[in-house]
């Protein structure tokens, strides 16, 4: 059963693992870094489909299917599936996965989903309400901008912050096995918010939260930086890594050796110029996550890895209306081992303080 650990984490007596998962990329990302990291690219960007919206559904649909194929699961051994995407009333993963009969809790948490939707199911999974939960986000390029920014046919500027929001998708399968990667624990993420007013800097709105979070799981779990191989934030971009490096220092925190971003990782920034800042989007990190990260905990190449996905919880209308853009960020702690002496047990959680933190 899941157990508390201070304020603000989870651990698991029974780590669930994550038994399958498939990443989906178009384009763009086929010309970055990663591209041999995805499991399904489509060159066309309408995916054909007849508009960029059925085309993301399209995305949804592809990483869940490919990631039962490769686990040999059927829709019928899935319990939960946990999706959501940047799209009013999550539409893309509504019409995405409306074919495959599986209970559906929409999410929204912008960018975060991926850790969010992750959080949640290894939460059932442990509590033994669900043997097996899938996790889905995704994003698509001309949608987001169609709705969040300006249409495509303006042909607007874009600022030196802006972030190039990701066509892909990512799904993960979650249930108990004994192979890797395992979640160990999860750290949920409070509603941050600096002021930020400007919605061509999400880097800048997002990393308050994204320092937040980790700061929490590290003063919770007793643990330091130099114990993970990896710190991995999505999408925090040029702008918002430098920020939250900044934010961290001031909190005693130095990840400069471990940190890294999935907006930094999906794109070339010299060789793909037009992504600005970088990536974003629910795609990215949920791409980068399940066709990058996730085969190097299977291998042994990365042992300890935390997982931080960061959301800028804004909407066209409270943009119009003048509002600041909060920002939110979840943890997710994925590990090569089921259990070490490092990370808290439920004996040793016990004797941490989670008394109320003050803000």
């Amino acid at each position: 059963m899941p157990y508390r650990i201070g304020k603000y984490t989870l651990g698991f007596d029974q780590p669930p693992a994550v038994l399958s998962y498939a990443a989906v990329g178009s384009k763009k990302e086929s010309e970055g870094p990663l591209k041999d990291a995805f499991d399904f690219i489509e060159q066309d960007s309408y995916f054909g489909e007849k508009s960029w919206e059925r085309a993301e559904s399209r995305i949804q649909r592809e990483s869940v299917n490919r990631a039962l194929e490769k686990g040999n699961f059927d829709p019928t051994d899935i319990d939960y599936i946990f999706a959501g995407d940047l799209l009013n009333q999550c539409i893309s993963s509504v019409y995405g996965l409306r074919e495959l009969g599986i209970p559906l809790f929409g999410l929204y948490g912008a960018c975060s989903t991926m850790a969010e939707s992750l959080s949640i199911a290894s939460v059932f999974i442990d509590s033994q309400a669900a043997k097996r939960c899938a996790a889905v986000t995704s994003s698509h390029f001309c949608s987001a901008e169609r709705q969040f920014r300006f249409p495509l046919e303006y042909a607007g500027q874009r600022t030196p912050t802006s972030q190039w929001t990701v066509t892909g998708g990512g799904a993960a399968i979650v249930g108990i096995g004994n192979k890797p990667p395992f979640v160990r624990g999860i750290t949920t993420g409070t509603i941050e918010d600096y002021g930020i007013k400007d919605a061509n800097n999400m880097g800048a709105a997002m990393a308050p939260a994204a320092s937040a979070t980790i700061s929490r799981f590290f003063k919770d779990t007793h643990m330091n930086p130099a114990q993970f191989d990896l710190i991995l934030t999505g999408d925090l971009g040029y702008v918002g890594s430098g920020i939250l490096l900044e934010l961290l220092e001031r909190e005693g925190l130095d990840i400069h050796r471990q940190h890294n971003d999935c907006g930094l990782l999906i794109f070339d920034r010299e060789k793909q110029p037009d992504v600005q800042a970088g990536g974003s989007g629910c795609g990215c990190s949920g791409s980068v996550l399940c066709g990058h990260i996730l085969p190097k905990l299977q291998r042994g190449d990365l042992k300890d890895v935390l997982f931080i996905a960061t959301g800028a919880l804004l909407s066209t209308t409270s943009v119009q209306q003048g509002e600041t853009i909060p920002g939110i960020a979840h943890l997710v702690y994925l590990s090569s081992q089921a259990q070490d002496e490092a990370f808290p047990t439920r004996e040793r959680a016990s004797q941490f303080d989670g008394r109320k933190e003050k803000r």
